[in-house]
């Protein structure tokens, strides 16, 4: 069965990584979500890290603001995909995050999304084991097909509230 890790460096990032904890469940996909700070409890975050892949784990969202170490602590110590989240900050507006986790040196690949961008950390875990899991590869295909109804239901009730004005 496919399991996704959700860490978190501090417990008030929880709202931010409850959109993605909400996707990856609709898809029938197991999350297990932690709190590990990179700089605080370094050594949980490197056991982590070198274990996730024997504990199960097919892909990591790490959501960490300001010095956002956490994506690059834990990619250093897997081979796993990994997925950072920024999260706003009221210092630079998340820009600092963003910038901490996009920045990995060579060699420590960190897949990023946009700041405060939870949902769509789950949707980028659940389209990587689309690849592995052909079964939530169609899932997302479905998602995305009503997504497409949603639009062109908006886009007809749109023209039709334009026509009336």
């Amino acid at each position: 069965m496919a399991k996704v890790a959700i860490i978190m460096g501090s417990k008030s990032d929880f709202p931010v990584v409850k959109p993605a904890i909400s996707i990856i469940k609709s898809f029938g996909v197991q999350t297990e979500t932690r709190v590990i700070s990179a700089h605080r409890t370094p050594e949980d975050a490197h056991e982590f890290s070198v274990t996730a892949r024997e504990r199960g784990f097919d892909v990591i969202i790490c959501a960490a603001g300001k010095a956002a170490h956490l994506g690059g602590v834990i990619a250093a110590g897997t081979t796993l995909p990994v997925i950072g989240l920024p999260i706003k900050t009221d210092m630079m507006g998340g820009l600092d995050s963003l910038l901490s986790i996009v920045q990995m040196p060579s060699g420590i690949p960190v897949a990023t999304v946009g700041v405060n961008a939870g949902e769509n950390a789950g949707l980028l875990a659940l389209q990587i084991l689309g690849v592995k899991y052909p079964e939530i590869a169609e899932k997302i295909k479905e998602y995305k097909e009503n997504m497409k109804k949603k639009i062109h239901t908006d886009d007809a009730e749109l023209q039709s509230e334009a026509e009336q004005l």
